[in-house]
């Protein structure tokens, strides 16, 4: 997970100087961090950037305090809020019902501006997101407990431009995308380009290193053609030779045979150059399957 650590910490980078963007943010944060109803929001995170914006975001959104907070050095920690007043100001802030039978959807009304819907998507993968090293494959979700949240969001993805997948996982439900470029579009418009960067680099290098393995494995299996071929050939001299059928033939094809038993690890391109004067690679191979043919027929004798 080291990746999404170095993509929320470039996302907290991110000062917050609207009231509205911080409230947006804040509703990601909530509605994504686990839990959230109307006794008490907890949010979770081992992030030391998120650990240090969330209380100033929270200021800035309802002007409220958390009643917990990780204790310094803690690895991962909670943030808690269970003040009553405190919970009710944030579900006014956000036009929620004060009940905690009523499921949780997203309010659009309080992303109308794209500032606002960028800040509260932002929210929600800092608390609830997660992308893989890019080295290692391609692969970024959000994931929410609240159902009518996780169905509701790829629709607002889609406003902005994105086409995710949906999916249900251990009572969560979970929009990702899988292809690097859409990736890279995601973190780019929550603003990570750095990050997004490293997807793009990453993908090329991938690309580079399956390209050189696939050039070293056809190289090999042209390799193993090309010795097979030798030995076939260096047989079939030999038995030419042995038959004395080698030296009564023309002057070309005995030169053939000579080049190839002195150069077993050439292909015939390159005992093609070898004769005085060069050949094409076609008219060597021409005489070699001509040797061979005629060693067919002295095996059948």
């Amino acid at each position: 997970m080291a990746f999404s650590a170095d993509v929320k910490q470039e996302l907290c980078r991110f000062g917050v100087s609207r009231k509205c963007c911080a409230q947006a943010e804040a509703y990601g944060v909530l509605l994504f961090c686990g839990v959230f109803h109307s006794r008490q929001a907890r949010i979770v995170t081992e992030c030391g950037a998120l650990k240090e914006r969330l209380p100033a975001l929270f200021r800035k959104a309802f002007k409220v305090t958390f009643d917990q907070i990780p204790e310094e050095g803690e690895g991962k920690g909670a943030f808690l809020i269970g003040d009553p007043a405190k919970l009710k100001a944030i579900f006014e802030a956000f036009d929620l019902e004060w009940d905690a039978s009523v499921s949780l959807h997203i309010n659009l009304a309080m992303l109308e501006e794209e500032h606002c819907r960028t800040a509260f998507l932002r929210g929600a993968f800092l608390a609830g997101g997660s992308v893989t090293d890019p080295m290692k494959g391609y692969h970024l979700e959000l994931a929410t407990s609240h159902y009518h949240v996780g169905r509701e969001l790829p629709a607002l993805l889609r406003e902005a431009g994105f086409e995710p997948k949906e999916t249900d996982r251990k009572g969560n439900r979970v929009v990702y995308f899988k292809q690097s470029e859409h990736i890279e579009d995601f973190l780019t418009f929550l603003g990570a380009p750095v990050s997004a960067m490293a997807v793009m680099s990453a993908k090329i290098e991938r690309d580079l290193r399956g390209s050189v393995n696939r050039q070293v494995n056809c190289d090999s299996a042209n390799l193993d053609k090309t010795v097979a071929a030798a030995r076939e050939q260096l047989a079939a001299i030999e038995r030419l030779t042995a038959s004395g059928q080698l030296d009564a033939l023309p002057d070309k094809l005995k030169e053939a045979a000579r080049l190839r038993v002195e150069n077993p690890e050439l292909n015939l391109s390159q005992l093609a150059a070898l004769c005085d004067p060069a050949v094409s690679k076609s008219a060597f191979n021409h005489r070699m399957r001509k040797l061979m043919e005629l060693a067919e027929g002295e095996k059948d004798r």
